[in-house]
């Protein structure tokens, strides 16, 4: 069985597909694992795996693949990070199966989407995802979009992790958090612009936002990216035997343009 840090480090966004349909036994599993809760800010998530021909969904970026994986979440409270862990911890979990994903927001039919996923005037559907297993080749049209985009590239640990306050950087060591951050800095984001920043105050980790989207009609897509880089931290601390918890608790640091507080982890005694 993988480790958690062995899927994070092998975890690549798959857009070429054989076109195999889901072995029943995968399948099962996987559902298995959307029925229970996915994320730790008690925020429903409402998966469905969809068949392509039956709702008429499409995606211009994607071939060979036949079904995909979508979810849908009310507009509450922390909604965006909440959707981000558990659509990551999902795609996650369908990966130890041997399956790929990419999480696909403007790229794919919507309205198809939506409708199949039954989407109400008080939800939104961020993401979808198309879920089997990956051609042995990239398609000419994947290639260049991962060259464009940098797709095996990440910003240095010392850009994204802060000591104290964001006027120190904080160097990777072996502090506490080091490896949890190391793999939170490899977590996907829309446009690859890595989103996230953290800084590490004692035994608590404040997460923050740095925005250079703008909001749209689906949401704050790069909240969304922050909850994957928060579901790679935390399931790398429980894996270690290190369980933590979230709070919302505003430090009120200081912080640099377009950058705004998140959530913060606060490590068992």
């Amino acid at each position: 069985m993988q480790s958690v840090k062995d899927l994070i480090r092998s975890r690549r966004s798959v857009r070429t597909f054989d076109g195999r349909p889901l072995a029943d036994a995968d399948r099962e599993k996987l559902e298995r694992f959307l029925n229970a809760p996915t994320n730790p800010f008690g925020v429903p998530i409402a998966f469905r795996i969809l068949d392509a021909k039956e709702n008429g969904l499409s995606s211009p970026v994607i071939v060979g693949a036949d079904t995909y994986l979508a979810a849908k979440v009310a507009r509450v409270d922390h909604h965006e990070i909440a959707y981000g862990y558990s659509f990551e911890h999902a795609c996650l979990s369908a990966l130890s199966l041997g399956l790929g994903t990419v999480m696909l927001a403007a790229s794919l039919s919507r309205s198809a989407f939506e409708k199949a996923m039954d989407v109400q005037p008080d939800e939104v559907m961020p993401v979808a995802s198309p879920i089997g297993y990956p051609a042995e080749k990239h398609s000419i049209r994947e290639t260049l979009m991962r060259k464009g985009l940098k797709a095996d590239e990440r910003l240095p640990f010392e850009t994204l992790f802060f000591e104290g306050s964001f006027e120190k950087s904080h160097a990777r060591g072996e502090g506490q958090f080091d490896e949890a951050l190391e793999m939170a800095r490899w977590a996907p984001s829309a446009g690859n612009q890595q989103p996230w920043r953290a800084v590490i105050d004692g035994n608590t980790v404040h997460f923050f936002e740095k925005r250079s989207m703008k909001v749209s009609a689906l949401g704050d897509i790069q909240k969304l990216d922050v909850g994957i880089a928060l579901c790679h931290f935390d399931l790398t601390m429980r894996e270690a035997g290190k369980p933590g918890s979230f709070v919302f608790r505003d430090p009120q640091i200081p912080c640099p343009d377009n950058t705004s507080y998140v959530v913060s982890y606060e490590a068992a005694p």
